[in-house]
């Protein structure tokens, strides 16, 4: 193992695999900075460039691309109140406040280090005990799955704000709204009005931008016009070590949360981000800042959701398995390089494997050395007048709805969440628990009905 492991470190430092992790790390962040452009759609747009590649160069390119994107979703969440990508939603509760309080530097910052720490904890975890997890991860069954979400459904009474009943309503729209489209099991269209695209269900990312990003553009466009001081000219400010040191029980914790649901075919990024920041809110001394401005739960919904982009490769490269739609297209760049996942992947190709798995490392190193750079630009964003920023992030909101599914479908479902997202915190509703119930309805409906078929309804 040692022998590969530095033949494995020679030809991560070749030349042109440097470049393409320097190239896929950027690409990432900017594509998880734009709402409605995830992660996701980068690495199927970098898809095709890696044809041409060794699988080695083609692989880290596409690692850089996931983890870049994972974390540029913290950028837009903390500066304009929008997540970037869906594993960012918890993102926006404290980072935004945090904004709002001049400190977007700070947050941002926090969700850089807490990215990198938890993106070198899961690569480690893979690199060293990467099939015991995976075979641990297959025992997870239905009645599991459906634990684990409701588990995440529970954090409804921590970001209720006064009212837990008003969050309990909003929870409950949100998990009836996820019931939209065909029926998980038995196939038979629900709530869709004969709607051809109501048959598929709302798509997260319109849901995503209209609760957050056009609520928040139409509350700033009432003052926009007001000859008053900008009141989101934040200032870059530093991060100590000393704060860093405070919260990294903290990070630690949620990396590992983010390992562990990484490694569970079919949870994904949002889960883990939403699991660990009320994890973390549950053991905190300081709860009263939660939902004001805590670094605390950026520290955990960022390692939780960057926990998982190492731990998603534990099924796919020792078992075959997808964690997660970017580790599915990355099955298919794979397979498309004559390699096939799996035990004799481990076996026939070693040196790939463990090219790829120490190039993950070096992945989250360059994140950290780009994120620092990128922070100094995106922080001048909030420096641009209110009135030119909003039709700027107006057309962008438009166009992510747009991009999902290339229909103007998607645009309605982004303006009707967008009328939501402002009209019910006017009366103590917050949106939060809707968008828990929303990510995580399916998961639970899904899992709890196959459960109860495999136990004969017991």
């Amino acid at each position: 193992m040692g022998e590969l492991i530095v033949h494995s470190l020679v030809d991560v430092f070749q030349i042109q695999n440097v470049l393409f992790i320097f190239l896929g790390v950027a690409t990432g962040i900017v594509f998880g900075s734009l709402p409605g452009l995830t992660a996701t759609v980068g690495v199927a747009l970098m898809l095709p460039v890696t044809f041409g590649l060794a699988p080695t160069t083609g692989m880290l390119l596409l690692l850089g691309v996931y983890c870049g994107g994972i974390y540029g979703g913290s950028i837009s969440a903390i500066l304009i109140s929008t997540p970037g990508t869906p594993a960012s939603a918890a993102t926006v509760i404290d980072g935004y406040e945090l904004a709002k309080q001049g400190k977007a530097g700070l947050a941002l910052r926090m969700a850089l280090y807490a990215s990198v720490i938890a993106g070198l904890f899961s690569a480690l975890v893979l690199l060293l005990i990467g099939p015991q997890i995976a075979k641990y991860a297959l025992e997870f069954g239905p009645a599991e799955f459906f634990a684990l979400a409701l588990f995440g459904i529970t954090m409804i009474a921590s970001v209720s704000g006064k009212s837990i009943l008003k969050g309990v309503i909003m929870g409950f729209l949100g998990l009836f709204i996820a019931t939209i489209g065909i029926d998980p099991i038995d196939g038979i269209p629900r709530v869709s009005f004969n709607n051809q695209y109501l048959m598929s269900g709302i798509s997260l990312i319109p849901a995503l931008i209209g609760l957050f990003a056009i609520s928040e553009i139409v509350k700033r466009a009432q003052t926009a016009h007001l000859p008053t001081l900008q009141e989101n000219k934040y200032t870059d400010t530093k991060l100590p070590f000393s704060k860093l040191k405070t919260h990294m029980k903290t990070i630690i914790k949620s990396s590992g949360i983010g390992t562990i649901v990484g490694a569970i075919p079919g949870t994904g990024a949002a889960i883990a981000s939403f699991l660990s920041y009320n994890e973390a809110y549950r053991v905190s001394k300081n709860k009263q800042e939660f939902g004001k401005g805590s670094l605390e739960g950026v520290a955990a919904s960022e390692a939780g959701n960057n926990g998982v982009t190492g731990a998603t490769l534990i099924p796919l490269l020792t078992l075959g398995i997808p964690g997660d739609m970017v580790t599915a297209i990355m099955l298919g760049a794979l397979t498309m390089q004559g390699l096939t996942p799996g035990p004799k992947l481990f076996t026939d190709h070693a040196d790939v494997v463990y090219t790829i798995m120490i190039g993950l490392l070096i992945v989250n190193l360059v994140m950290l050395f780009q994120g620092r750079l990128a922070i100094r630009l995106f922080v001048k964003i909030t420096s641009i007048p209110i009135s030119v920023l909003l039709p700027i992030l107006l057309i962008l909101s438009f166009i992510g709805a747009y991009g999902v599914n290339n229909t103007l479908f998607d645009v309605k479902v982004m303006m009707i969440f967008g009328l939501i997202g402002y009209i019910m915190p006017k009366f103590g509703f917050p949106v939060i628990p809707m968008l828990l119930g929303i990510v995580l309805g399916p998961i639970a409906e899904t899992s709890f009905r196959q459960a109860l078929l495999i136990s004969g309804g017991d």
